[in-house]
């Protein structure tokens, strides 16, 4: 009923009679009734867990491919299997870690300025926030007072300014060590993938191809959830690349064996 009232109040009313403004429970009452929900795009632990495991599955994959085509034995290539699969999840979390630490750093060192010019030129921060409302359409007067009423706290001043002119959330920053924590366990299980048929007891690179392949679609599948791209392309892209990979690394690992052999 709130919902109806307030869609009537502003669509329907005539022209020359200025349009009601509706109340605060009115508004909230249709927000919620058309509220909805958005993927994750601001990284947290999806992003890193899912490229970490393409990373992993790939990078072995390629890296026993290659060891594979140079015809060594089942001891070498498991063993080549595991210390890439652990020089991998580290150095992915160490990366993942330092990157997002940095960013973190990065994004408080601006919030320290911005905390520092909010206290000296309080008027001329104030000026500032308005005209952004006014480049979006805002009326000017309107704008003002907008930007007065959201300025009035310190913090939530500082969260303001934060939003409108870094276009970062205070309060929603990725956090260093699960991003590291979900790189390096992800990228673990998908170099163990290729892996797993040696450490079984497989003496073919066949079973270890077929996983992978399958793995390789999975992840590029997986990626389609933050992506704007279906399911299948992701997943067939993902395939060829990480596939073309695995053949050039295993050719090139022939090739050299051959030589040195």
């Amino acid at each position: 009923m709130t919902q109806a009232i307030f869609l009537n109040v502003t669509t329907t009313a005539p022209a020359d009679v200025p349009t009601p403004v509706p109340s605060a429970e009115s508004i909230a009452a249709t927000a919620e009734a058309y509220a909805h929900t958005h993927r994750d795009v601001n990284g947290g632990w999806l992003r890193p867990a899912v490229f970490g495991a393409m990373d992993g599955l790939v990078s072995n994959f390629a890296l026993m491919a290659g060891v594979v085509g140079g015809n060594v034995g089942h001891q070498a290539i498991v063993l080549t299997g595991l210390a890439g699969l652990a020089a991998g999840a580290f150095s992915m979390a160490a990366g993942e870690y330092t990157s997002v630490a940095s960013q973190a750093e990065l994004v408080q060192a601006e919030l320290e300025i911005e905390r520092i010019e909010l206290r000296r030129n309080p008027a001329e921060e104030l000026a500032e926030l308005a005209q952004l409302y006014v480049k979006r359409g805002v009326e000017p007067r309107l704008a003002f007072e907008v930007a007065q009423q959201l300025t009035a706290d310190p913090e939530q001043a500082l969260e303001v300014h934060a939003r409108e002119e870094l276009g970062i959330d205070p309060e929603d920053l990725p956090s260093p060590l699960l991003a590291a924590g979900s790189s390096f366990l992800a990228f673990g299980l998908g170099a163990l993938l290729p892996l797993l048929p040696y450490l079984l007891g497989a003496s073919s690179l066949l079973p270890s191809l077929g996983l992978a392949l399958a793995g390789l679609f999975g992840c590029g599948a997986v990626v389609s959830r933050v992506t704007a791209r279906s399911w299948w392309f992701s997943g067939f892209r993902q395939l060829a690349l990480g596939g073309s990979a695995a053949a050039i690394t295993f050719l090139l690992g022939h090739l050299i064996g051959a030589q040195v052999g």
